[in-house]
């Protein structure tokens, strides 16, 4: 898996599930139980992660949304 973006706001997270969801792209979003562990204050960002075979189609739908910004860097 491949690490897309990391982010503790909510509707990001959800615009981005969203997207992704809709265009088929399977994505795992990790650390999303971390309020349990943070009492909710939204400290630890969560990390959407996407197949290494879906990373290009996934990159350019984000970018299509005008989110590029938000989009890790490749390594």
């Amino acid at each position: 898996m491949k690490e897309l973006l990391r982010a503790n706001d909510p509707a990001l997270l959800s615009f981005v599930e969203a997207l992704l969801k809709e265009a088929g792209v399977a994505y795992f979003v990790a650390d999303a139980h971390m309020s349990v562990a943070e009492g909710s204050i939204s400290a630890f960002q969560r990390r959407v992660l996407v197949d290494e075979n879906d990373e290009a189609t996934a990159r350019q739908l984000l970018t299509d949304a005008d989110l590029a910004g938000e989009l890790r860097t490749r390594k």
